[in-house]
């Protein structure tokens, strides 16, 4: 059987009603109107990066935890949730909630008590800044990635869902170019919003994500529990290798996410999680915005309480969709992705493709296709690869009516453009402040820096959209993601680490090591290949094949590992053979020389420790759970 691109559109099209649109469009008025009323507020260039510094605790948690809730974290874990199963809990579990405790415990004191303005500032008043250079070009880099990562999916999420299909049917234009201006649409709305209203602008509307989040996500899941029979009806299909966040780890080929305890515990649970939530300033950021060092270090302990339940939001859908029995030989997961991927053709005569060639997806998850010629993408071993980026956009389309429907695509569509926005507003705050300010144009007025925060934006946004073309290449975006946390933020936990606690450590051992542990990484990839990889390239193997890993996740921890291991190992080295700073110049910049908060006028329940023993005792018994 034949089938149309128009035959196609027509079967499968979203039939959003006037109150799906009329929710879409009241949400995007909303973060335009935002902006707006926030621009006459950005008077100062602190206005514009900084919040001002006046944010009561609990906003800036949400905005701390909505920061990290973008397109990476609801279709990336709902991907990795059907890749990997429930042990991919464990980056909340072990993968942020240690991190965010110790962020908001030791190292809040030291962002906000030295009053650097972001992160490679503090490298600089810490090293030097050659040190500060290097991490301020690496992480515009990574911000850069992370949205565009963002823009990808929301393009990937507007085109398997058919919102435009009609549209662009009627108008004759090919269904192809919906991703090409569902990217463009995306990069529009957010450069509006933080163009006017800066950081303040992008916190309000992490605020308002975060709800939008919770009050989609959850019908999402309880009609979808019930439609499998609860959570034993998961462990029936998928059986225990899926459903267990620690059995099975013991070796690598045991468990489907491919990597032994020790790697998960020391890849994932210290390095890539203190690597990012200790030194991405996308998320410090939020933090630095409090009104005070005490609410600052509230932020990330307050924020950890949600952070830890989100795993049944986000990734048990992931387990739902890849448990979900299909009846027939082509459902709608597998056909809706042939439309996705015609380019460029005329829309009433395009053959898309024969019915029968189109292998079997597994529940809702569909094979992936190559973007320009269509073809199924297949593994080194010849297997078809699944596209499990698109579990929850067809968890929404098989499940949501009309009404909740548009509340599920609302909430979707606000954390793409939340964590679009988030490391947007990074970017510029980096570029303006240690790469303008710093190296091209210094000494100009407040006025001139708020300008080109704002030129900022918009090149951010430019770079963002050639990002996102470049990801496409990755099945799972949170794969994606963790390969570009293993070049930049591993080698750079090490250089903080022993910076913040050792202050024999140098600015020629920091820079040094820093810059040869992302060279490791580089060269630990390319030595590399992950089994489910469809061949040497982008995803490793590109100097030789020496080794080669059960999953793509399994060869991101062990890169965090071996960029770790040999920054630290560098870094004491030439600290040792170099002549280290005064002790007076490192008081607020080194644990041991710094005067410790002021906590006695605080109640015990006050007491951020107090908190963080709450958190960690709640961490506890959802291991145990499921252990």
């Amino acid at each position: 059987m034949t089938l149309t691109l128009s035959t196609l559109a027509m079967g499968l099209t979203t039939n959003l009603t006037i109150i799906d649109w009329l929710i879409m469009l009241v949400y995007f008025a909303f973060v335009l109107g935002t902006g707006f009323v926030l621009k006459r507020y950005m008077r100062t260039s602190t206005d514009f990066f900084l919040a001002g510094r006046r944010l009561p605790a609990w906003v800036c948690g949400l905005a701390f935890i909505s920061a990290n809730l973008g397109a990476q974290e609801v279709i990336g874990m709902g991907a990795s949730g059907a890749k990997y199963g429930i042990a991919t809990s464990q980056f909340y579990w072990i993968g942020a909630i240690p991190a965010m405790v110790f962020v908001g415990l030791f190292m809040m004191p030291f962002y906000y008590g030295s009053k650097a303005r972001s992160v490679p500032e503090y490298l600089k008043l810490r090293y030097d800044e050659k040190t500060r250079a290097w991490n301020a070009g690496s992480f515009a880099v990574m911000t850069v990635f992370s949205s565009g990562i963002s823009m990808y999916a929301m393009a990937i999420l507007i085109q398997s869902l058919h919102v435009f299909d009609g549209l662009f049917l009627h108008l004759g234009l090919p269904l192809g170019w919906i991703f090409h201006f569902s990217v463009f649409l995306s990069a529009v709305v957010v450069l509006g919003y933080i163009s006017l209203g800066g950081l303040t602008s992008a916190i309000y509307n992490e605020v308002l994500q975060f709800f939008l989040i919770v009050a989609g996500f959850l019908p999402l899941v309880w009609i979808g529990l019930k439609n499998v029979g609860g959570w034993h009806g998961i462990q029936r299909t998928l059986g225990p290798a899926y459903t267990h966040s620690w059995r099975g780890l013991a070796h690598a080929n045991t468990n489907p996410l491919g990597t032994e305890w020790y790697a998960l515990v020391f890849g994932l649970g210290f390095v890539l999680s203190f690597g990012y939530w200790c030194t991405d300033f996308l998320v410090i950021q939020s933090a630095m915005a409090a009104e005070s060092q005490l609410a600052a270090r509230r932020v990330p302990l307050i924020a950890a309480i949600p952070k830890m339940f989100f795993p049944f939001l986000v990734i048990l859908p992931g387990l739902i969709a890849i448990s979900i029995p299909v009846v027939g030989q082509h459902s709608l997961a597998q056909l809706q992705t042939a439309p996705v991927h015609a380019q460029n053709v005329a829309p009433s005569t395009a053959v898309v493709s024969d019915a029968s060639s189109i292998p079997e997806g597994k529940g809702l998850i569909p094979v992936e296709l190559d973007p320009l010629s269509g073809r199924v993408l297949r593994d080194n071993k010849g297997q078809p690869l699944l596209n499990y980026d698109l579990a929850i956009p067809n968890m929404l389309l098989h499940f949501f009516p009309t009404g909740i429907l548009g509340l599920g695509l609302t909430a979707l569509l606000a954390s793409f453009m939340s964590g679009m926005a988030g490391n947007v507003t990074a970017f510029n705050t980096v570029w303006t402040y240690d790469i303008y300010q710093s190296y091209i144009h210094k000494g100009a007025s407040d006025e001139h820096y708020l300008w080109m925060g704002r030129m900022a934006t918009i090149g951010g946004i430019v770079l963002s959209i050639a990002a996102a073309y470049f990801v496409s290449s990755f099945n799972n975006i949170m794969d994606a993601l963790q390969l570009v946390f293993s070049f930049v933020n591993a080698p750079l936990l090490a250089t903080f680490l022993l910076g913040m606690f050792w202050k024999r450590t140098t600015g020629h051992g920091a820079f040094w090591g820093l810059m040869t542990g992302t060279f490791a990484a580089a060269v630990h990839t390319g030595l590399t290949l992950p089994a489910d990889a469809p061949g040497v390239g982008i995803h490793g193997g590109w100097i030789a094949v020496l080794h080669v890993y059960p999953s793509t996740m399994a060869q991101n921890f062990w890169t965090a590992i071996w960029a770790f291991g040999v920054c630290i190992v560098l870094t004491i080295g030439l600290s040792l053979l170099t002549k280290p700073r005064k002790e007076e110049e490192l008081v607020g910049l080194v644990y041991s020389l710094t005067p410790k908060p002021a906590e006695g006028h605080l109640l015990w329940y006050q007491k951020p420790m107090t908190l963080a023993i709450a958190v960690l005792a709640m961490l506890v018994v959802l291991n145990l759970v499921f252990l």
